[in-house]
């Protein structure tokens, strides 16, 4: 029995029009987002192949495909709930959402400020990656994280509440190789009401996440 499944969309392909044209949607969704599924269950099954012949020959090579495959589902299943077609703007306490916009003008000095260092993250990937707002539980702030491929460079313990995918295949057949455009564009469909519930389960769960003193 598989382990992990492709979850649904929460809205349908053209919801997300312009920033995000349908066929971009389908394809990443159906195809990227379902290949990553497949790969993490693959890969389970592979290494409980090898543990019942106690093969171990290719555990490095199967311990990263599990790192990058889940990894990129568990990115993508909080990116598609992160968008919204009437998102965009910045968090406001009239919203409902006042404390994520403290947060972040706690940790960054501003929304202005993160906003900034979140679009430089995401747009300056070298090559495929994400940019991504984070919980960090050990000083109990939001941090920018930069990640390459779906699992490099990541601080350990860290939760992520908002991700921008900066791989080719999110944004290549309607923006081209202009990749901050598509970045810039990311911030009219932000769900802040999703990232803000984020934010709050991430900080509600710090104790049991780190086990350290």
């Amino acid at each position: 029995m598989a382990t992990y499944t492709l979850p649904e969309l929460p809205y349908d392909y053209a919801a997300l029009e312009p920033v995000i044209n349908p066929q971009i949607i389908e394809l990443h969704h159906d195809k990227h987002h379902a290949a990553y599924v497949k790969g993490a269950n693959d890969t389970l099954e592979q290494l409980a192949e090898a543990r019942d012949k106690d093969q171990w020959g290719a555990v490095n090579g199967l311990e990263k495909n599990l790192a990058f495959h889940l990894s990129g589902h568990i990115l993508h299943s909080i990116y598609w709930h992160n968008m919204t077609g009437d998102g965009g703007g910045e968090p406001l306490d009239k919203d409902g959402v006042g404390e994520l916009a403290g947060a972040i003008a706690e940790s960054f000095g501003s929304f202005v400020k993160f906003k900034a260092q979140l679009t430089k993250a995401a747009a300056t990937t070298q090559g495929s990656g994400w940019g991504v707002l984070a919980y960090e539980p050990v000083s109990g702030r939001l941090i920018v994280e930069q990640i390459y491929d779906h699992q490099g460079n990541v601080g350990q313990g860290s939760v992520p509440v908002l991700v921008f995918d900066a791989w080719e295949h999110a944004f290549y057949l309607q923006y081209k190789n202009q990749k901050v455009d598509f970045i810039e564009a990311m911030w009219k469909v932000v769900n802040w009401q999703d990232v803000a519930k984020r934010y709050a389960a991430a900080k509600e769960r710090a104790d049991v996440l780190l086990l350290a003193p």
